[in-house]
């Protein structure tokens, strides 16, 4: 069992690819992000959703997902490797597979009349069929339903009538097939589409769910009709307020016969509509960014709500049967929302439970990568904001605390391989990308401020801003240029590569050094001082590329490189040499880091899906943590809080780690009284191989520095100080904040953020009464 603990989790947002990517069933919703789904359940003690479980089985992009309607425990998902993928959530694990499907399926659904069967399908058919279990187990193809003249964009199976089944095509049509009956292949095109070859893709497809014949559909420009399948007739065609406007998805209300909702494309407003008109009957601006999918939960949440639907005596048997015409509403007629639960995925990857009744979210997680996150760094002067970058072109800044995002870049920047925080309170963000360059990101002004783009169209792998000098960035790129230049373009140097180079960094001891890892399999070092555009050194060994190389912060000279190979090497500058080799890893590596208080710790993280932690002094690995669901791409920590660390992933999460279990003897050793000879050291003692590990960083000795000039309640200082230094994240403050108020404290004297946490409770009045104030 890992040592090294996961304490915080930032999810992947959710995918704005493919079409089917959101589900629900009971008290329970999942969506896909590109290669996780992530399973919320309601906690019923609570009365709130909570994230259940992480299923990431798929190696490329997840294009669908759908729950199975006779079993709650159960769903499938599909992906672009052509895998199908059946899953039970309470066991958390997969149960089925089928491998190698013909065409990667782009869609799938249960089959509604039978208990164990998935369809799926892609492009232009045929419709396959799953039979999961049981004797008749294997895929066969649908007898009908093959040979279409456009790409398949969706389909239903009727929920009712059992095999009647309907596709959605991007020219516009519609096929629909029922055992029995005629065949109706592209037919019910937007009216204005006929006679021409003109797109208009479908973009939603929704069964009445209380009707044998009707349906729902959405074009993305011709908007949203209300179609009856047997007559091949259009019942109704809505009205959206603006020409601007367009439906990206739909979802009946199950609980309100006749009602339905839409999301639109451009803005993130939900439209509630009613059969019966035209127009909606009300429209919520829910985010900036437009939806991508919307799953209304048949089962919504147990607790009271205020507004409630008004009684009919109608009792319709479809919400949209001819037999008993639906009431009319009139214009300013009052209506109420039923009780219900809207889950809500916008295309910036943010995903939200919509309370329909109230009105508010229950749960929002406002946004999130939808791709890779190739690098991720804490802010020099606060060890609370983490940056990440994305192959999905934007950065984005985390409060860890709460794991929110408090800021994001403006996007569309193509792929964003690396970043880099301006020294200190800068404020700024360099960042470098796949074919626009690299560029300075303002957080607080949220715009680009410079660019440069001395490397032209080739990509960026690397950006390094100066600590030592706040003037100076240095880029790498596959044009094979390391660039030094000054924050306002001036090149000061160019260090030409004989291939790709793919990481470089700045070392930690002298402002005029930095160190390179080349495609060619070296490591080189320069110095900026001399007017050479030659390497000092050049360090051979590895057997394949060299990604990213680190300084280490504590050894004056000593260096790490991840390489392609699969290991990690320690260089010592000022031997020449190659001092250990760290092997484990069974795949290319990629995220490195050292530790900035104990000196021979060292993690790295590579595309097996592991991060290990390293004892540099023998190569022997402490720890290796299998949690991520992919590469593993950055690793970091804050000097401040050495032993929290952050990872990021293929997999689109960021996680946080507490390292502390690695280094107990000296929690011990702090907790005892014992001499500071057992807490506090030199490099070279605690690099005695087998010694107990020492803290050798600045922030120990700060803390110590700090402790000597006190002349009373010093034992208190020193474990809050450490345990600040040693605890992750979102308790440490509140706990010692906690202990300052039995021990008698000013209650002026707590921090503003004291009420947010766990309070005293002789707070608990006054401060539920300002709340209400």
């Amino acid at each position: 069992m890992s040592q090294v603990k996961q304490v915080g989790l930032l999810a992947a947002g959710c995918q704005p690819w493919n079409k089917d990517v959101c589900a629900a069933s009971g008290d329970r919703f999942a969506y896909c992000a590109t290669l996780a789904i992530y399973v919320y359940q309601l906690d019923h003690r609570y009365n709130e959703f909570k994230l259940r479980a992480i299923m990431s089985e798929h190696k490329k992009t997840i294009t669908a997902i759908s729950w199975c309607p006779h079993n709650p425990e159960v769903f499938a998902s599909a992906s672009a490797d052509n895998l199908l993928i059946i899953w039970n959530v309470a066991e958390q694990k997969a149960v089925a597979r089928l491998d190698n499907t013909k065409g990667i399926p782009s869609s799938i659904s249960w089959c509604w009349n039978t208990g164990d069967s998935v369809a799926f399908v892609s492009h232009r058919g045929p419709l396959y069929v799953w039979v999961v279990s049981g004797p008749d187990s294997g895929v066969t193809v649908h007898k009908e339903a093959h040979s279409f003249l456009s790409d398949i964009c969706l389909f239903r199976w009727h929920p009712v009538k059992k095999g009647k089944v309907v596709f959605g095509h991007t020219d516009g049509s519609l096929s629909i097939f029922q055992p029995g009956s005629k065949n109706q292949k592209h037919v019910l095109r937007p009216e204005s589409l006929e006679g021409t070859d003109e797109e208009d893709p479908v973009t939603a497809l929704e069964w009445d769910p209380l009707s044998t014949d009707y349906l729902l559909v959405a074009n993305m420009h011709n908007g949203i009709r209300l179609l009856d399948s047997d007559s091949l007739s259009c019942v109704t065609s809505f009205s959206l307020p603006s020409a601007a406007a367009s439906v990206q998805c739909l979802a009946w209300v199950p609980t309100a016969p006749g009602m339905f909702i839409t999301g639109d494309s451009q803005v993130g407003v939900l439209r509630v509509w009613n059969v019966s008109r035209t127009t909606p009957l009300d429209n919520f601006k829910l985010k900036k960014t437009g939806f991508h999918a919307l799953h209304v939960l048949n089962s919504p949440p147990a607790k009271k709500v205020a507004c409630s639907v008004s009684p009919s005596k109608n009792h319709y048997t479809s919400s949209t049967s001819e037999a008993v015409p639906p009431p009319t509403l009139s214009q300013n007629q009052a209506f109420s929302l039923p009780p219900g639960h809207a889950v809500c995925c916008f295309m910036d990857g943010g995903v939200g439970l919509y309370d329909m009744g109230t009105k508010k979210w229950d749960f929002l997680r406002d946004l999130g990568h939808v791709e890779t996150i190739f690098d991720c760094k804490f802010k020099p002067d606060d060890p609370n904001l983490l940056a990440t970058a994305s192959f999905d072109g934007t950065i984005k800044v985390w409060d860890i605390n709460t794991l929110t995002a408090v800021y994001t870049s403006p996007g569309n920047e193509g792929v964003i391989y690396s970043l880099s925080w301006a020294p200190g309170d800068l404020n700024c963000i360099a960042g470098a990308t796949s074919r626009n360059g690299a560029f300075i990101w303002d957080v607080k002004k949220g715009k680009m401020i410079t660019r440069f783009n001395e490397h032209g169209k080739n990509g960026i792998f690397c950006i390094a801003w100066s600590h030592k000098d706040s003037k100076r960035i240095a880029t790498c790129s596959g044009d094979g240029f390391c660039i030094i230049r000054t924050i306002d373009g001036k090149v000061l140097h160019k260090y030409k590569h004989p291939a790709s180079v793919f990481g470089c960094d700045w070392s930690q001891n002298n402002k005029d050094m930095i160190a390179t890892g080349c495609e060619d399999k070296n490591v080189r070092v320069y110095y900026l001082a001399t007017s050479s555009d030659q390497p000092l050194k050049v360090f051979t060994g590895h057997t394949a590329k060299v990604f990213h190389v680190r300084w280490s912060p504590l050894r004056e000279g000593i260096l790490c490189s991840g390489s392609d190979d699969g290991t990690v090497r320690i260089w010592d500058y000022t031997q020449d040499a190659c001092i250990n080799v760290l092997s484990g890893h069974t795949a290319p590596v990629r995220g490195l880091m050292w530790n900035s208080e104990v000196p021979y710790l060292l993690t790295s993280g590579s595309w097996d899906y592991t991060i290990r932690v390293w004892d540099t002094r023998d190569g022997t690995c402490l720890d290796t943590v299998y949690d991520h669901g992919a590469d593993v791409y950055g690793l970091t920590c804050h000097p401040s809080r050495p032993f929290t660390m952050a990872s990021c992933s293929r997999d689109s999460t960021v996680r946080l780690w507490s390292l502390t279990p690695l280094i107990a003897p000296l929690l011990i050793n702090i907790l005892t009284e014992h001499s500071w000879d057992d807490i506090i050291g030199n490099t070279d003692r605690a690099m005695v191989p087998g010694a107990p590990p020492l803290l050798c960083g600045k922030v120990s000795r700060d803390i110590k520095q700090e402790l000597d000039k006190l002349s009373s309640d010093v034992r208190t200082k020193k474990l809050r100080w450490f345990s600040e230094c040693f605890s992750p994240p979102g308790g440490s403050h509140n706990l010692w904040d906690l202990v300052a108020v039995i021990k008698g404290q000013d209650d002026s004297l707590l921090p503003q953020n004291y009420g947010q946490g766990i309070m005293h409770m002789k707070h608990l009045i006054r401060f539920k009464t300002q709340c209400l104030i």
